[in-house]
């Protein structure tokens, strides 16, 4: 434990110096081991740089936007699909659907209309609305991967109006009270991190200008500290884990949320973007989720680990910065996910025996072809699984559930063909001598489409 939190340590004290952070706050969460987090440096102000030093978020905050909408949606006041302006009256744009705007493919500019980073004045939810009609679409629905903070703002008046409030009320009442982030929340607090700008040619630091984002808040807005951060981090990526009674979001909907939509880059296919969530891929089948986030004066890296071999569970990472051009805060995030698991890998839990698999379907385990391919078919875990015979270790198995009133069809819940329904085909004697996955006929020695065995010569 203290030769890791020693590497780590000196993983975030690099960035601090070579990227030249006035304030640096991290934090690892994982559900094995206690927390970790550390501090470099200063807040810039009369107050001590802690872990309960609240630090700007910035988009980060779009993270926790997503999961409000997501939850109406699960509470059925609305649809993915809806188009937002059944639910707004909008002067304009109200066809593009939730969706689109969740997922940054509805085409939408980037900002409200105006020169909102000149001015730094956000718009008030009545001037946003109203000069709707004065902001562009500059792509077409679907075509491609657009980031709009003015989309995510829209998204944010669209869960205040569904809840009977504003956004900042649902997101305590619905997300932050349930989760115990307590630290983090619309306004920075008597503890905040000063942000600053880093000169580029000396060792100058000067403090950025504080910035209420105003209707744009859903989109940024958000202050809090690495602590709360890699929590929230744990949570998007294993939800069960921190709300095991699936209060804030039953973990189905993450599940959802962290398919992607789209790539975010056309040319290397690198990382991708679900609904308001940011997915990185890793080596070894691991994909970190989470968010980026960028204000003046601050940047923020906040990300949760999933899958990969020795990946413990409820694992999230905050890196939290007080300068807003250490680009390193951002690949910090993902190095310390990194080499917490290569250095410090989940305990190997030990294998015991387990029940037989059920009568019904225990002549069926082993192998069968189909396509033209060998597939196994075994018991694990209380369920039915299916994987090819020559899939890579770590790729996960189909797993099949029996529908209640007919357990000789079953349905794919996850993995391969997911959805699909697999159909069992028994002889006289009741043992499953064919079976239909997704209408593709398995059998037990390998066979043309039609039917006939390879091994034996064709016939004029």
């Amino acid at each position: 434990m203290v030769e890791i939190n020693g590497r780590l340590g000196r993983m975030t004290r690099q960035v601090q110096a070579g990227a030249r952070v006035p304030a640096l706050s991290v934090a690892l969460h994982r559900a094995d081991r206690p927390l970790w987090h550390l501090t470099v440096g200063g807040t810039g102000n009369d107050t001590p740089l802690t872990p309960q030093t609240r630090f700007r978020i910035g988009s980060v905050t779009k993270t926790f936007t997503a999961v409000l909408v997501m939850q109406c949606r699960d509470d059925g006041l609305l649809d993915l699909d809806d188009p937002i302006g059944r639910h707004l009256d909008l002067p304009a744009h109200g066809e593009l659907t939730v969706r689109r705007l969740l997922s940054h493919t509805s085409g939408l500019q980037r900002e409200p209309y105006g020169d909102v980073w000149d001015t730094l004045l956000a718009p008030d939810a009545g001037r946003l609305l109203a000069e709707l009609s004065r902001a562009e679409r500059v792509l077409p629905p679907a075509r491609r991967f657009h980031y709009s903070n003015l989309g995510m703002a829209l998204l944010g008046e669209l869960v205040g109006r569904l809840r009977g409030g504003t956004w900042a009320e649902a997101l305590t009442d619905r997300v932050l009270a349930p989760l115990g982030l307590t630290a983090t929340g619309v306004r920075p607090g008597p503890q905040a991190a000063t942000g600053f700008l880093v000169d580029a040619y000396s060792d100058h630091a000067r403090p950025e200008p504080p910035t209420d984002f105003g209707a744009v808040g859903p989109a940024a807005q958000l202050w809090s500290t690495a602590t709360d951060t890699a929590r929230w981090a744990a949570f998007l990526a294993d939800p069960a884990a921190l709300d095991p009674a699936g209060a804030v979001l039953a973990p189905a909907t993450l599940d959802e949320m962290r398919w992607p939509v789209t790539l975010t880059d056309d040319t290397c296919w690198s990382d991708g973007f679900g609904l308001g969530l940011i997915l990185a891929p890793q080596p070894n089948r691991a994909l970190h989720v989470g968010h980026d986030g960028a204000m003046p004066g601050f940047l923020a890296s906040v990300y949760g680990r999933r899958g990969g071999d020795g990946t413990p569970g409820a694992m999230g990472c905050a890196v939290l910065g007080s300068a807003g051009t250490a680009a390193a805060v951002f690949d910090l995030s993902h190095r310390l996910l990194a080499a917490a698991v290569e250095h410090d890998p989940a305990d190997v839990e030990p294998w015991s025996p387990g029940e037989p698999a059920p009568r019904a379907y225990r002549h069926l385990l082993g192998r069968w072809w189909g396509e033209g391919f060998e597939f196994v078919f075994f018991w694990r875990d209380g369920a039915l699984r299916a994987r090819r015979a020559e899939d890579p270790a770590g790729k996960p198995a189909a797993v099949f559930a029996p529908l209640p009133d007919r357990p000789d069809v079953l349905r794919t819940v996850s993995g391969r063909e997911v959805g699909e329904l697999l159909r069992l085909t028994r002889d006289e004697r009741g043992t499953v001598c064919r079976m239909h996955w997704a209408t593709y006929r398995f059998t037990r020695d390998q066979q043309t489409f039609d039917g006939y065995d390879v091994r034996e010569p064709a016939q004029d």
